[in-house]
């Protein structure tokens, strides 16, 4: 009876809806029971009213409903849905506490996969996810009287899957069924949905008309179209990010969407809800290069394409007329420090605020009139001065200009001996301009990448931050990958993983997987005792930290067998077993490479012993 009942699960079609991830998260588990289900005493398989048969009954029954039920319904009572899925996996992991699988006559390998699936069973039935917290605002705000957006409807039915007339008229059936089957209105919201449902269809139907025209087309390049990876998407609109600016949280998003959400007079972040402790908006240069590299790898328009066409038309205005920067500038030239630092702190604040700005600023000649205030004996116009350029930096065509100017010397000497804000920003301007492949060379040879260890190691937490990431974008250079082990950031960076307490594991792991790739940095990570933090990141890390962590242990345990036999006695094989199951795509890949790696190990010193 319990394996019939998991075949019908197996059977059920993929997910969709809001509810997606929890049902291929259970789903997925029972199919990883079936061997268990092979192996149980005729007593316990014929049987229909064991533990294991209910508890497997449940979770089918969940899965039905919610493949059948409204999906509006499912994200408006999101925690209430949760709940059910939390319940029943509590359910399916006592039904495993009380049944005897140690004791069956099972090959060894599928008693640790039952193992390892009943610990995931019991950690889902005490985690549970927290719903979709931009969807929750998305549907308080289209349920209001006001005119919805229809940018705002089209990211509700990306959320719910409802794309289709077909997908509308089996939402509107789930509804009609639901009031019948509750013998009136659940929580007394069924007028708000089906205002809902209604706005959504008028959505589809606008959408389908615009469209009409671009069907055979579309139908032509349908099989080439990518999948837009999801950290390339703005949490806010859900679309491939032109812009990505990172707020106080840590979190990216697309420029427009966040200033729109600040605008609003919002002072959190809206992915996490913590409150922002500043509003400023920083450009993710990383991400936005790798945004532009998957582009054209797919044979997508550029967003930076797309952002350089407004910019010459931006160009046109700023918020100085021609006589006001020419007065900006002459205020530069003085040799008054107080004009000075009025005027860099003013460039400073013009160049944040927007990219006509930063064009205008460059062409008045302000770029070569900044660096030389880098060497100002005043720590603030010297600070205003390095700010001033990474502000302008923002704006492509600057760089050059900066470069040109010979800053980057410069802003390494800052880097070294000014203040702490002035060491910091003087790191993300670094990081700004090494974005251009040829400055990474350039700013690695200037000296720059002990100061930023230094910053790394005893910077405020922001700094630490805006270190590791210009680090790191110097390390794709081969080059700066060997001055960085030579200047001893392994032992530091490893000191993050073994005291995580410091907030800058993700960092860490991210800097030590590129280093891995170099023969000098796999050495001496090999030489810190890497195994213990490596395989406990491995069982409880993040899911990109355990995918950062098993890319390093790979590289280490391909290139040195001791490693491998290390990471064996210290008990990772269970942990990758789930990962090559559960992780990431890469996770999967190098988790499978390792555990590969240690059958091997074992066979080879089988036969060394005479075995």
């Amino acid at each position: 009876m319990p394996k019939r009942v998991a075949d019908e699960i197996a059977a059920l079609p993929e997910p969709r809806g809001p509810l997606r991830r929890p049902c291929a998260d259970l789903s997925r588990r029972v199919r990883l029971l079936a061997p268990l289900l092979d192996h149980l005493p005729a007593s316990s398989s014929s049987s229909s009213s064991t533990p294991l048969a209910d508890a497997l009954g449940a979770a089918r029954d969940l899965l039905r409903k919610t493949r059948d039920g409204s999906k509006i319904d499912q994200a408006m009572r999101g925690d209430a849905f949760l709940d059910e899925f939390a319940g029943v996996n509590r359910q399916i992991h006592l039904a495993l506490d009380a049944l005897p699988y140690n004791t069956f006559h099972m090959p060894q390998e599928v008693q640790e996969q039952v193992a390892l699936v009943h610990s995931q069973f019991q950690r889902a039935s005490t985690r549970t996810d927290p719903p979709d917290t931009q969807l929750s605002m998305d549907l308080a705000w289209a349920l209001t009287d006001n005119p919805s957006d229809p940018a705002l409807l089209t990211r509700i039915s990306h959320k719910l899957q409802l794309h289709t007339m077909a997908d509308m008229k089996n939402e509107s059936i789930a509804l009609h069924n639901m009031v019948i089957s509750t013998a009136g209105e659940p929580d007394g919201c069924v007028d708000q949905m089906s205002s809902l449902l209604k706005k959504l269809k008028d959505c589809v139907v606008t959408e389908d008309h615009a469209n009409d025209a671009l069907t055979t087309r579309s139908a032509s390049i349908k099989h080439r179209s990518p999948i837009i990876p999801d950290e390339f998407r703005c949490p806010i609109s859900l679309e491939l990010m032109q812009d990505p600016v990172i707020v106080s949280s840590g979190q990216t998003y697309e420029r427009a969407c966040i200033q729109k959400w600040l605008d609003s007079g919002h002072k959190t972040c809206p992915k996490t809800q913590q409150p922002l402790s500043h509003t400023s908006l920083t450009p993710n240069f990383v991400l936005k290069s790798l945004i532009s590299q998957w582009c054209e790898a797919n044979g997508i328009e550029l967003p930076k394409n797309k952002q350089n066409s407004r910019d010459k038309k931006a160009a046109k205005s700023s918020d100085y007329d021609h006589a006001g920067l020419v007065s900006l500038m002459n205020r530069l030239r003085s040799g008054n420090q107080d004009e000075q630092r009025a005027a860099a702190g003013e460039i400073r604040l013009l160049a944040k605020r927007n990219v006509n700005n930063r064009i205008c600023i460059a062409e008045a000649g302000a770029i070569p009139l900044l660096v030389n205030l880098l060497s100002s004996s005043d720590p603030r116009t010297q600070e205003h001065a390095v700010t001033a350029l990474l502000n302008l930096s923002i704006h492509e065509n600057n760089k050059a200009s900066i470069v040109d100017s010979h800053a980057i010397p410069k802003i390494v000497e800052v880097l070294k001996t000014g203040s702490m804000e002035t060491r910091e920003n003087a790191a993300a301007t670094l990081f700004s301009l090494s974005v251009v492949d040829e400055n990474k060379v350039t700013i690695g040879a200037a000296g720059a990448i002990p100061p930023l260890i230094n910053l790394l190691c005893d910077g405020s937490p922001r700094g630490k931050k805006d270190a590791a990431t210009a680090i790191f974008n110097l390390c794709i250079y081969q080059g700066n990958k060997v001055r960085a082990v030579k200047a001893g950031i392994v032992i530091h960076l490893m000191n993050f993983l073994v005291d995580p307490t410091g907030g800058m594991i993700d960092e860490a792991l991210s800097l030590l997987s590129i280093l891995a790739g170099n023969p000098e940095g796999k050495i001496v990570i090999a030489q810190s005792e890497p195994i213990p933090p490596l395989v406990e990141v491995i069982k409880t890390g993040s899911p990109r930290n355990r995918e950062n962590a098993a890319a390093i242990l790979w590289l280490l345990c391909s290139a040195d067998t001791e490693q491998t036999l290390a990471a064996k006695a210290a008990g990772v094989e269970d942990a990758l077993k789930e990962l090559s199951e559960t992780g990431t795509d890469r996770a999967k890949r190098k988790a499978s490479s390792i555990l590969e790696l240690m059958r091997q190990a074992n066979e080879d010193s089988l036969k060394g012993n005479g075995h």
